[in-house]
């Protein structure tokens, strides 16, 4: 075996993702099929479908479940926050963030070509994935099963969107700072795009009167703005920042 093999992870089975998260589920070719990635499929024929219909039902129950988890956790946060809060949660970069806190990477079926691209690291694949899973989870053990899985997972991260004020838009916190210091209304400009059609990143910076500040990536243009504007707000010490999020590029004059 050369090094480069012995030092390329082991991928794990459902059964094993399954016994390390204590998931909920008794059908083993269910949860192959939401760790199985298109690219996985085009190279491996004897494998009869890939994730994407269950990445589609796992997107809706998750925003059914998340309501109604919020609706319950906070019986006083007025219908508006619970909006934002679950806008937060659903999120592509949240959702990411939860695939990576479980380390699901670890068995998601992928291509030579998407692994060797980082997809195990890639937000969208992550995301993608994540949901995927929860679908699985809903067919074989309904509601509870996907509250079980999502229950940690949630109480943590809906702590710390509280904490740091995640659920407000960057975009329009930073412009009520410009706004409040008499400056023009921020513009967001696209630098640069890389990636494959389906997985597309892009850069995006924020500029005022043709100065920068701040600048981000993500999946798409409004992601990646919302990155930019809330590192503009990270120095200029209006919001915390977080360990997840992006560091300016450029900084401050």
């Amino acid at each position: 075996m050369s090094k480069q093999e012995s030092a390329t992870p082991k991928l794990e089975s459902p059964q094993e993702l399954a016994e390390r998260l204590n998931l909920r589920i008794t059908d083993w070719l269910l949860l192959s099929r939401a760790l199985t990635h298109r690219s996985y499929l085009n190279e491996h024929p004897e494998a009869l479908e890939d994730n994407e219909r269950l990445e589609f039902l796992g997107d809706a129950v998750l925003d059914f479940v998340v309501g109604a988890w919020l609706y319950h956790r906070y019986p006083e946060m007025p219908e508006g926050d619970l909006t934002r809060m679950r806008s937060a949660l659903v999120h592509t970069e949240e959702l990411a963030e939860f695939a990576m806190m479980i380390d699901l990477g670890r068995a998601m079926r992928l291509g030579r070509g998407e692994t060797q691209a980082g997809g195990r690291n890639r937000p969208a694949l992550l995301c993608d994935t994540f949901e995927a899973v929860v679908g699985a989870l809903y067919l074989d053990g309904g509601i509870p099963a996907v509250n079980e899985f999502l229950e940690d997972l949630l109480i943590e991260a809906s702590e710390d969107i509280l904490l740091n004020n995640k659920n407000e838009d960057p975009k329009s916190l930073f412009q009520e700072w410009a706004q409040s210091q008499g400056y023009n209304a921020p513009q967001y400009v696209t630098r640069n795009s890389f990636g494959p059609d389906h997985s597309k990143v892009f850069e995006v910076e924020v500029v005022i009167n043709g100065k920068p500040y701040g600048s981000g990536q993500g999946n798409s243009k409004q992601s990646a703005a919302k990155v930019a504007a809330h590192q503009a707000l990270v120095r200029l010490g209006v919001v915390k920042d977080l360990p997840n999020q992006q560091k300016p590029n450029k900084p401050l004059e």
